[in-house]
Parts: C-alpha cells; structure tokens; sequence
C-alpha cells in the first residue's frame, strides 16, 4: 500500500511540474508575439523569405518588369496574385509598354481610369498553370476579366493574339509567368 501511495503523490508531482511548465511557455509565447499594423493586410503581407516566390514576388524582383509591378499597385491586384491560384500571368515587359502610344500609360495609371487598367491587367491572367507544352497552336483560353485570348505556335515561337511573343517562362509558387514582347488589350 505503502509503495501505491508513494507511485501515486510521485506521478501526482510529475503532472503538477508538467503543467506548470507548460502554462509557463505558454505565457512566454503569448506574450513575445507582437502585431505589426503597419504591415499590408492580406495574401501580399505574408512575410516568407523560404518559399518560392509568388507571382508578384517574381515580377517585382524584375528589373524588365517595373511598369507592370507599378500597375497591379495601382489596379490593387498584388494581393489577388499573391494568393495560391494557380495563375498564368502574360507578362509584358516595360519596353513592350513603351510601345504603347505616348501618354497611354500615363493615363491609365490615374484613379479615375482604374477600371479599365484592371480590365486590361486581367486580360493577361488566367486562372490555370499552362505550361508551354500544354500551349497548343489554335488554342482558346479564358482571361479573368472575361475575353479570350488565342494561341499560336509555329517553329517553337508562341504567341498570343497573333502579336504577342513569348520571351521567357518564370515559374512561380502559386503559377508561371510568361514574359512578352507587348500588351495585350482586351477586344471592345
């Protein structure tokens, strides 16, 4: 009897040290987390520095990209293309903007043209991840804001709406990113 009452005030001991161990750490977690306001709320506020990066992520650290990253701010878009998609963003580069006729740019990036630089912007994401070998000559595929774009491929060339070259493929955590020679503008 002697030896149950000594096992049980040990095991006894044992879980009051446990816990209060425990409740210890608990407080200790709780009490380092801190909330940072400032940050942007959203998919794009998450901080990773492991994972591969996003789309976003991706054009961002692109030097050939700079006036499209300053678009999707303005058309407030980071945090949709920072969410996990999968997305296939047609890409086009900041010399392809400047093909564009002088002062286009300029004005849609003002408020009261937001719209229709977000209609234009969605025209170039799809909601899917095509790679290049599922990009087929003749190929229809529905954009986000609704239109369509076609394939073509002859020679190993790809392009988009028969204007459109694809330059290069960048791979992304939540999609790809085609990189092309212009802007796609969706049909009116």
């Amino acid at each position: 009897m002697k030896r149950l009452f000594l096992f049980v005030t040990v095991l006894g001991t044992c879980a009051l040290i446990s816990c209060n161990q425990s409740n210890e750490k608990s407080d200790a977690v709780s009490t380092d987390q801190t909330v940072n306001t400032s940050a942007p709320s959203g998919q794009s506020g998450v901080q990773d520095d492991v994972s591969q990066r996003n789309i976003v992520q991706a054009a961002m650290s692109s030097k050939d990209h700079s006036t499209l990253v300053a678009a999707v701010k303005q058309a407030e878009l980071v945090d949709a293309l920072s969410n996990a998609g999968p997305f296939t963003v047609f890409a086009p580069t900041n010399a392809a903007f400047d093909q564009l006729p002088a002062g286009t740019v300029e004005n849609l990036m003002k408020p009261e043209n937001k719209d229709k630089l977000k209609d234009i912007l969605q025209y170039h994401v799809s909601v899917a991840v095509l790679k290049e070998d599922l990009l087929q000559d003749g190929q229809v595929i529905g954009q986000v804001n609704g239109s369509n774009i076609t394939i073509s491929k002859k020679d190993g060339v790809i392009m988009i709406n028969g204007k459109a070259k694809i330059l290069g493929a960048i791979p992304a955590a939540n999609g790809i990113i085609y990189a092309i020679d212009q802007v796609l503008l969706p049909p009116q």
